[in-house]
């Protein structure tokens, strides 16, 4: 996926489209709006209140927004992230330089915090920050082996499941339950319903939210404890 298009979103912060898929990395109605909406919001703020510690995969790091905003918080907040992120197609370098995150952003350290997201690939446990301890897996989440048990949250943002379906499969739904914690949740932007019975048939229990922006509903599923 080489071809990208820099795109500016309705809040001012910008994301990728992808002509050969026709697809965008984040909503064209506000690129930081949607990942606060969808995976700090639902996802991060729901359960942060309840530990001193969190343990979150992931699945799609794409421009790594999502992981800096998630920094962000557990430094607001002093609570110790250890992050896990799957993603087998990391931006270039030059891709990096695009993003325009630390003039929109609240924080003025989103563009030190952006690069060290994505100069980690290859490396373990890279501290980040005192509450942030970052994994970067250069591979595909069926070629990852999680022990059982040990995520308390899943950001789950692949593309959707009209260009991405082997990534919406049970399989993977499995994987990632039998990796999550009991309480534990996964939020995601998708909402098609056969996405949600698909983690039914896992075991998760699934919850109807309110999307962000067009988006009608969004998912947060979670495992029973």
């Amino acid at each position: 996926m080489k071809n990208k298009v820099l795109v500016l979103t309705e809040d001012g912060s910008c994301t990728f489209f992808l002509p050969e898929i026709n697809e965008h990395y984040h909503s064209i109605h506000g690129a930081i709006s949607e990942s606060k909406h969808v995976f700090i919001e639902a996802g991060l703020n729901h359960k942060i209140k309840d530990n001193n510690s969190l343990n979150i995969l992931e699945v799609g790091l794409g421009t790594g927004l999502n992981a800096a905003l998630t920094l962000f918080e557990a430094e607001s907040k002093k609570i110790k992230i250890n992050y896990y992120a799957v993603e087998p197609y990391p931006l270039s370098a030059e891709d990096i330089k695009q993003l325009n995150y630390s003039d929109v952003s609240d924080s003025n350290r989103m563009k030190e915090v952006i690069h060290a997201i994505h100069t980690s690939l290859g490396e373990n446990e890279v501290h980040i920050s005192p509450y942030f301890v970052f994994n970067y897996l250069e591979k595909r989440i069926q070629e990852t082996d999680f022990e059982n048990n040990h995520f308390n949250i899943v950001y789950f943002d692949a593309f959707s499941p009209d260009i991405q379906p082997d990534m919406w499969t049970a399989d993977v739904f499995q994987q990632i339950f039998n990796s999550m914690k009991p309480g534990g949740i996964l939020v995601t932007y998708v909402a098609k319903g056969q996405v949600r019975r698909i983690m039914k048939s896992c075991g998760f229990i699934v919850e109807k939210l309110a999307g962000f922006a067009n988006k009608r509903e969004m998912t947060r599923a979670i495992k029973p404890e």
